[in-house]
């Protein structure tokens, strides 16, 4: 497969389905456990930053963002879920079109992105560890998967604290 021609597009209200099910393969049932995607129900992600890829008419991949307010302070996301089918999977689509999102979220101001994740996959975007107790989540993280991307140099440093979903987009 090649990631190369794939068209990254925001995400449309009839992709839904096509969502659903590459967060099925993807993921399994097992995702409704776990805290970051407890915290995103309810709430609608950032739709100028919910992105998908498409290859020819075939929805492969699709990466939302979710406003993130950190000890009170807003200008955070949480990025997340992030999946590509497994057939796209080890081509660098899941990467193009997180990178995509990222300069996205920049472009718009949002000064910190958060996500949990493997350092060795995500660090090929820009993500580093944040320091063990700087950012809290509402349930039971792995605390060295706590990865923060800085659109704004150093603004890492201005967040601690519980990071939380904001309500209002």
């Amino acid at each position: 497969m090649s990631c190369a021609d794939m068209v990254i597009r925001p995400e449309k209200p009839d992709d839904a389905e096509n969502i659903s099910h590459l967060h099925d393969e993807a993921f399994g049932p097992g995702r409704f456990a776990k805290t970051a995607y407890r915290m995103r129900e309810g709430h609608h992600p950032v739709g100028t930053l919910s992105l998908v890829a498409l290859d020819g008419s075939r929805l492969v991949g699709a990466v939302r963002f979710s406003r993130a307010v950190i000890g009170g302070r807003k200008g955070a996301l949480l990025l997340g879920p992030l999946a590509v089918f497994r057939d796209y999977s080890g081509h660098r689509c899941g990467l193009r079109l997180m990178k995509k999102g990222l300069q996205e979220a920049a472009s718009q101001g949002f000064e910190l992105v958060v996500l949990v994740g493997d350092l060795a996959y995500y660090q090929k975007a820009g993500f580093k560890q944040v320091p063990p107790g700087q950012i809290l989540f509402p349930g039971p993280v792995d605390t060295g998967r706590i990865l923060a991307f800085e659109p704004v140099a150093g603004s890492l440093k201005k967040f601690s604290g519980m990071l939380t979903i904001e309500t209002a987009d």
